[in-house]
């Protein structure tokens, strides 16, 4: 047994002299761009190049996130940073986006390159294809279970990597739209507002029904050990010091004992156990690593982290009296000068974070100075305790001398797609996309020139049956989740769709390109094979897709630039869509008995539950439907009306189709991204 590498989150100086302090192999961080913990403080150029320095010096690891996705327009950046990193020696970055890897095959071989869990690999399939193309490492997605990545590490010799502690998204990661369709602080850019962890209500009940617990998988570590695990990651870039120092602390003890009796591991586990008490975090979950019915939602615990200390009793004092302050009176007579808090508000419309400075007892309870904004009846958390914190010897060197590089001025090579044959060459035109096979039924009044259908465990039987469309006017397309469970029953229903006459399937993870090896299968790249760059889209055409769905997220600015006048021709642009905000593998029919739920701004939203897994769509769709004119000035002549969601009616199907073909705009949407593009974050 080969004990795995334990690889901690450095979202600070502070954070990175603990993970070392306390025995972490290697550290991931991140530089001032193109990572996704934007909001962290992440490292300078100087800070960065001291610290590899000192950790090579030491015999530990250092790998760099460049894990977002760019745009066209960042393109240059994108290239000097991946120059000046292949020129500095990190042990490896952690990526996502597929332009990233292009340009390191291309131009950086020698970077060896992570694949992150936002590129959203479940299975051995999209494991092994990442592998023919030059990564040495994949972070697993962390919805899958035991048997899932025992079976991906008996399928492939990639190494392997899989997240052991910290928080979770409730979305699959590298498919949550959420934060980005409410102003375009995209959790693929790093800009994650946390959606998942707000109020919501349905009726006149409130919940944080999306919020869940935190991972916590110190007991698995002896298994992750015997299965061949390569590395244990914490999550925690924008946690403290003093979280990162307990988590490492802890699963350090237990990889040290799996050399020892059985006895000594589990002392080492409940020991472990007894450390991750003082963590600060949310209530603990395996997830689906034991049992896909382990309890990890719970609508009643806070979206935040923390110890509660109930809720504000009374309140003296305000801004416009004599003593500039308001004060607090809450039930914590243990709570200490020192100590940090989070208030949150009772209507989840604020959340503020302070150290207690002045302190007044009061019997049992405390009176604390607290912001305006709160009053009686708000939530306090108490988040960390003050403490006479551990010195760790610093790895940044003190002189920053001989640590002046930086990124050059390059500009980014041309690149080009792969040709596309006349053979494939698709009729222009509205194609449609539904999700069940009574929609087709609908679409067949104002017939679209192709139907996308949604490949599920409902759809695929009867895609094999008399449709009112022909194989060769329909399209199957591949769900973006695709975890290992799946990848077994998947192939014979695709090759029993290639019998029956199907050729052109829409694929929407890496995953997925390995089935259509050795067929003539015409594919086209859908919208999670994310293209917001020509670099992507030349790995995507040199994966095997001859055409590309624009992303959801996507602009009008950004796909113009990326592609030419002689390549919009096999550029699908999404022109309406009810995005899936969250798309979770879990069936939550079991958990809530709704579908219409909104927010404390008055925004509605759906929960469409399946056996197939859950999703939240807004109520407003996306809508282009009026630009389409423009789009075909500017020579792009293929869009795609998407119709999954919601079940269809044929009005409103019919409404929609006169809209595009005379293009006229619709009431009550959003133009999600379009005009205004990703929220921007200006660099150091």
């Amino acid at each position: 047994m080969v004990i795995p590498e334990l690889l901690a989150p450095a979202g600070s100086p502070e954070a990175l002299d603990a993970a070392i302090g306390e025995g972490a192999d290697a550290v991931y961080l991140g530089l001032k761009n193109f990572n996704a913990r934007m909001r962290s403080s992440n490292f300078s150029y100087a800070q960065f190049e001291g610290a590899l320095r000192t950790l090579h010096r030491m015999h530990r690891k250092m790998y760099v996130t460049v894990n977002t996705i760019f745009e066209q327009r960042e393109s240059d950046r994108m290239f000097q940073l991946l120059k000046y990193l292949a020129d500095t020696g990190p042990d490896g970055l952690i990526v996502q986006d597929f332009g990233v890897v292009q340009m390191c095959r291309d131009y950086f071989p020698h970077l060896k390159l992570h694949a992150s869990t936002q590129m959203n690999i479940a299975s051995a399939r999209g494991v092994n294809v990442l592998s023919r193309y030059g990564m040495t490492r994949v972070v697993l997605a962390r919805e899958l279970n035991c048997d899932e990545i025992r079976t991906i590490r008996e399928s492939t010799t990639m190494e392997l990597e899989i997240f052991v502690h910290g928080a979770l998204c409730v979305s699959a990661s590298g498919l949550c739209l959420f934060s980005s369709f409410l102003g375009g602080k995209s959790a693929n850019r790093g800009m994650c507002t946390q959606a998942c962890r707000r109020l919501y209500m349905h009726g006149d009940e409130y919940g944080y029904y999306f919020s869940p617990f935190d991972l916590q998988l110190i007991e698995a570590v002896p298994e992750l050990a015997e299965i061949g695990i390569n590395a244990l990651k914490i999550e925690g870039r924008m946690k403290s010091a003093s979280y990162v120092a307990t988590a490492v602390s802890a699963y350090r003890n237990v990889l040290d004992s799996l050399n020892g009796s059985e006895s000594q591991i589990h002392d080492a586990i409940n020991a472990g156990e007894s450390i991750l008490q003082k963590d600060f975090a949310r209530s603990k979950t395996a997830f689906y690593f034991d049992s896909p019915e382990a309890r990890w939602l719970d609508p009643q615990q806070n979206g935040g982290t923390g110890i509660s200390l109930g809720k504000i009793l009374a309140v003296k004092g305000s801004i416009n009296s004599p003593t500039k302050s308001k004060w607090a009176r809450i039930h914590a007579a243990s709570l200490q000068h020192g100590d940090s808090i989070r208030i949150h508000r009772a209507d989840d419309s604020d959340r503020q974070t302070q150290k207690i400075q002045d302190i007044e007892p009061a019997g049992e309870d405390v009176w604390i100075p607290i912001p305006e904004a709160f009053t009686a009846g708000d939530s306090v958390y108490l988040i960390q305790t003050k403490e006479n914190p551990k010195h760790y010897a610093p790895v940044i060197p003190n002189n920053d001398k001989g640590f002046r590089r930086k990124p050059g001025f390059d500009h980014a090579p041309s690149v080009h797609l792969n040709p596309l044959e006349k053979l494939h060459r698709l009729p222009e035109g509205l194609y449609a996309a539904v999700s069940r096979i009574e929609d087709l039924y609908i679409v067949q009044s104002v017939r679209p020139v192709k139907v996308f259908v949604h490949l599920n465990r409902s759809t695929a039987p009867a895609l094999l049956k008399n449709l009112p469309f022909s194989p060769a006017e329909i399209v199957p397309m591949l769900d973006p989740y695709f975890p290992q469970k799946d990848e077994s029953a998947l192939a014979p229903e695709i090759q029993s769709l290639l019998d029956y006459g199907y050729r052109y399937f829409a694929v929407n993870n890496p995953g997925h390109f390995s089935y259509f090896r050795g067929t003539d299968a015409i594919l086209i790249a859908g919208p999670y094979l994310y293209s917001f760059n020509r670099y992507a889209a030349s790995f995507i055409s040199r994966l095997g897709a001859s055409y590309l769905v624009t992303p959801l997220e996507q602009n009008r600015q950004n796909v113009e630039r990326t592609f030419g006048q002689s390549e919009r021709n096999r550029i699908f642009v999404t022109v309406f869509a009810y995005p899936a905000l969250f798309r979770i593998r879990a069936d939550l029919s079991s958990i809530y008995r709704f579908n219409a739920f909104s927010d404390n701004r008055e925004a509605h939203f759906q929960l469409l539950p399946s056996p197939d897994g859950s999703v939240v769509l807004p109520e407003r769709p996306f809508s282009i439907l009026d630009k389409i004119h423009f789009l075909q000035e500017s020579g792009f002549s293929h869009f795609l009306i998407d119709l999954q969601g919601p079940h269809l009616k044929k009005v409103d199907y019919k409404d929609l189709m006169a809209a595009a073909h005379g293009n006229k705009a619709i009431p009550d949407i959003s133009r999600f991204n379009w005009k205004d593009g990703f929220y921007q974050v200006k660099d150091d």
